[in-house]
């Protein structure tokens, strides 16, 4: 696709640089793999040359493809659209056992399984998740650097921005807003991606010192109580795998979050954004929970969809709960994404399913048993949907009833 963004090439360049050196943080000896489209290979191209730069002994891409996708979910015999090949699951050993660093890129069509069967489509994903758990379980307990990035596909530039001419300058146009809120455009966008970093330390440092009993989440459609574990700890943008190395699961980002006790969890909460999932965009979604279950759900786009999402073993409660100023810049943008990884950063959000066992104390050496006991729900999918607005109102309630105001209108109080 012909590119005319001023200065895109170099731009994609500093961005792969940025998503290998400060995403990952490559070192010597380190395999990585790329998870990408094909319609991405310019930047997949990138990337690998920049990991090889950064000393990678070696880089492992695994395409993908919208079209493919479909044709597989609609034509793919049962037997073998259910059952995950040896050869697959092997791989995800492979890279556990290689300590490798994951690059995921997303592009899809946030549509492109519109249409589908949605018990099909999951049952594949139920099959496909119990494969990936115990690569998801390494990922979620960051023994393993990951990062989240996005690349314009013209299918999903379109959705965003239905008003533009023609394909290229929609997809222009997404290009722009990914190189803007990933912070390209700074003079070095690796020094600013430090102090962005810092300043949300600032903000879990102050939360994790408070260690509120639970939140009070108040806004048009929300009425919610959240329980938070002994010992919670919130973080923010940068993470730590046990070699000490640091990387940004996701590249943008402009959370602090922690887990809730999936036990305590009272009230009702309603979606404030679209949320793209398993091929489908699923609106006006509302939540009641009852002792930290979903007891009542509904959504006026994609109900189906949803209610398939919520059969999966855990995915009845939370595992995180984040904390999104209303004025952070994806907000301020007044654009709907229908990507997570952007939408998620314009909002407060809440996360369906797998807690990260790192949001509590000593979480990444604890058993099942233990993590279970300490309040972190367990799952094998982990769905984040926005609830976050400027009229939300959160506080912060001690275990002897001292209120504090974490957010007002929106924003940090």
């Amino acid at each position: 696709m012909m590119m005319t963004l001023p200065n895109f090439a170099e731009n994609l360049q500093k961005y792969a640089d940025l998503t290998v050196n400060t995403g990952i943080g490559v070192k010597n000896g380190d395999t990585v793999y790329i998870q990408i489209a094909v319609d991405q290979a310019p930047l997949a191209r990138l990337l690998t040359a920049a990991a090889y730069k950064a000393g990678a002994a070696e880089v492992l891409v695994q395409w993908n493809d919208d079209t493919i996708s479909r044709l597989d979910m609609q034509n793919k015999d049962d037997d073998r659209l259910f059952n995950i090949p040896n050869f697959i699951t092997d791989q995800f050993d492979y890279w556990l056992d290689h300590n490798a660093k994951r690059i995921t890129v997303i592009s899809a069509d946030p549509d492109n399984l519109k249409g589908i069967d949605a018990d099909r489509v999951a049952t594949y994903q139920d099959a496909y998740g119990k494969a990936y758990g115990k690569l998801l379980n390494a990922i979620s307990s960051n023994k393993i650097s990951w990062t989240i990035i996005a690349a314009a596909s013209a299918k999903w530039a379109e959705k965003v921005f239905p008003d533009a001419a023609n394909p290229e300058a929609a997809t222009d146009q997404l290009w722009d807003q990914i190189f803007k809120t990933t912070r390209i455009y700074a003079d070095d966008p690796a020094v600013a991606w430090q102090k962005h970093d810092q300043t949300l330390r600032e903000k879990a440092a102050w939360l994790n010192q408070e260690q509120f009993d639970h939140l009070h989440y108040t806004a048009p459609g929300t009425d919610l109580t959240v329980g938070l574990p002994k010992n919670h700890i919130w973080e923010g943008a940068g993470s730590f795998n046990p070699r000490g190395e640091e990387f940004m699961a996701n590249m943008p980002t402009e959370e602090v979050f922690t887990a809730p006790d999936f036990r305590r969890i009272d009230g009702t909460v309603a979606s404030t954004k679209p949320l793209a999932y398993a091929g489908n965009i699923l609106e006006g979604m509302h939540f009641t929970f009852k002792d930290g279950q979903v007891v009542e759900a509904h959504a006026d786009k994609g109900d189906a969809v949803l209610q398939n999402l919520l059969s999966i073993p855990g995915a009845r409660s939370l595992g995180e709960v984040s904390l999104v100023p209303d004025p952070s810049p994806i907000s301020q943008s007044g654009i709907t994404f229908f990507n997570t990884l952007f939408d998620e950063n314009a909002s407060d959000h809440m996360a369906l399913g797998q807690a990260y066992p790192f949001s509590v104390e000593n979480g990444i050496d604890m058993t099942e048993e233990e993590l279970i006991a300490a309040g972190m729900n367990r799952s094998q999918t982990h769905v984040d949907f926005m609830m976050g607005s400027a009229e939300m109102n959160i506080d912060g309630i001690k275990a002897d009833g001292t209120v504090t105001p974490i957010f007002r209108n929106g924003d940090w109080a």
